[in-house]
C-alpha cells in the first residue's frame, strides 16, 4: 500500500488543483508537495495530473484514483475528530488497581464522591495485593505502598505511612501480651506474599515499621487522557486516614 502522506497530498492537489494552494493548507513547502507527488506517481507507475503554469488538471487515471481516495481519507479524518474530542472529554473507562487496604470505608467514600462528580467516568476497580502488570491488564492507575522497583512506570508520591503489629480481641484472649518483638515468635503472624511486601519486620520503639511512602502509579506520562489526571488530582488532594501527605 502507497504511503498515505503521499496519497493525503495528492487529495490536497486535486482538491484546490493547485500545488501551492495544497502546500499552504498542508502547512508544507511547495517543493515538497511536488516532491511527494511525484514519489506517489512513480509507485503507482502513472501520470496523476498534468501540471500547467496556472493549475493542476487531473488526469483520467488521476480522476478515477482520486474519487477511490477520497472517502476512506474522509473517514480518517472523522476518526481522527472523533477520537480528539474524546481524548479531550472527562469521560470514559477508568480502571484503578489498588491493595486490600483500601477496600475499606475511607477510599470506598472517596471513589462514590469522585464518580459523583465526575459522573461520565466508569470507574473499573481491582482490589489485589498483587502488582498487576499496568500495560498488559490495561489499568490506568494504581496505588502502591512501599519503594517501587519497577522503573518502567510513573510514580506520583501521594504521602507516607507506616504498618502496625495488631491482633483480634479473639486472637489474644488466654495469651499473654507480648512486651517485646522476640516473643512474636511464639504467635501466628500473616505475612503478605506479594512484591514489596517483605517477610522481614523491621520494627521501631513504638512497634511500627519504618516510612512507607505511598504512591499512584501509571504507565505513562504522555497523552493521560482527562478522566486519568482528574483522578490524580483528586487523589492528591484526598484527606484521609491510610496516609499522611508530606505538607500535612
Amino acid at each position: 500500500m502507497q504511503h498515505l502522506d503521499n496519497i493525503l497530498v495528492f487529495a490536497k492537489v486535486a482538491e484546490f488543483e493547485s500545488i501551492s494552494k495544497a502546500a499552504r493548507a498542508l502547512d508544507m513547502s511547495i517543493s515538497t508537495v511536488s516532491r511527494k507527488l511525484s514519489v506517489l506517481e512513480s509507485e503507482l507507475g502513472v501520470s496523476l495530473v498534468r501540471r500547467t503554469t496556472r493549475r493542476v488538471i487531473l488526469t483520467s487515471q488521476g480522476r478515477d484514483y482520486f474519487n477511490q481516495c477520497v472517502e476512506p481519507l474522509t473517514r480518517l479524518q472523522e476518526a481522527e475528530q472523533v477520537l480528539t474530542q474524546t481524548q479531550r472529554k472527562t469521560e470514559g473507562s477508568l480502571a484503578i488497581s489498588v491493595p486490600m487496604i483500601l477496600s475499606q470505608g475511607p477510599f470506598m467514600d472517596f471513589l462514590s464522591k469522585f464518580s459523583r462528580e465526575h459522573s461520565g467516568i466508569r470507574i473499573d476497580l481491582y482490589i489485589t495485593n498483587a502488582y498487576l502488570n499496568l500495560v498488559a491488564e490495561n489499568i490506568d492507575v494504581a496505588i502502591r505502598f512501599g519503594d517501587l522497583k519497577d522503573s518502567s512506570v510513573v510514580a506520583a508520591k501521594l504521602g507516607k505511612t507506616v504498618r502496625y503489629v495488631v491482633a483480634t480481641a479473639d486472637y489474644l484472649r488466654g495469651r499473654r501480651l507480648p512486651t517485646e518483638p522476640e516473643e512474636l515468635k511464639a504467635y501466628d503472624c500473616v505475612m503478605f506474599n506479594a512484591k514489596n511486601y517483605e517477610t522481614d519486620w523491621e520494627l521501631l520503639p513504638r512497634w511500627t515499621s519504618a516510612e512507607l511512602p505511598a504512591f499512584a502509579v501509571y504507565p505513562t506520562r504522555k497523552f493521560l487522557p482527562p478522566r486519568v489526571t482528574a483522578f490524580l488530582r483528586a487523589l492528591a488532594a484526598w484527606k484521609n486516614p491510610l496516609w499522611a501527605r508530606d505538607s500535612d
